[in-house]
């Protein structure tokens, strides 16, 4: 009796034995990762505002308007409004400003998709939005849906991210 009294509180105090934060560890963690989050700058967030206006506007090729638009028209009409010159082409665009490492990327950062099976080549362009303890809103021209905000979590956009540039 006594030798399965003496096992009960050795299992007792061997599985009470994990490691805890404590409230102040846990704030302390909170408050870092809400400083992470870097302000957005206010060319940023009215060419986003801009792009924005264009939501639900179907999938033109070459379009660059509310008739129609597609992807890089979508970057070309929303820089453009803020006397931004862009290069017109998802091609030119991919090889223009500052590489930035997808960990690193800002609201208004341009964001490139090679979405052909079995190429590495970019052909697709969108706004970044939104950025959120990692996870990237953005905005684009969808031939399926017209101009639409996607994350770069979904499977879809996961995997066919080349690259990330700074414009801004």
């Amino acid at each position: 009796m006594k030798k399965l009294y003496l096992l009960l509180i050795l299992l007792i105090t061997l599985s009470s034995c994990k490691s805890t934060k404590n409230k102040s560890q846990r704030r302390t963690n909170k408050i870092a990762k809400t400083e992470t989050k870097t302000s957005i700058s206010k060319d940023a967030a009215s060419i986003i505002a801009y792009a924005k206006r264009f939501k639900g506007v179907k999938y033109k090729y070459g379009g660059t308007t509310k008739k129609g638009m597609d992807c890089s028209g979508l970057i070309y009409t929303s820089f453009g409004a803020h006397d931004i010159a862009m290069p017109r082409t998802t091609k030119d665009l991919a090889v223009k400003g500052d590489w930035v490492d997808l960990k690193q990327v800002q609201e208004g950062d341009l964001v490139f998709f090679a979405t052909k099976k079995n190429s590495r080549k970019v052909n697709h362009v969108g706004i970044v939005t939104d950025v959120n303890k990692g996870d990237v809103s953005f905005i684009h021209a969808s031939t399926s849906r017209g101009v639409m905000i996607s994350k770069i979590s979904e499977r879809y956009w996961y995997f066919a991210y080349v690259q990330a540039r700074r414009y801004l």
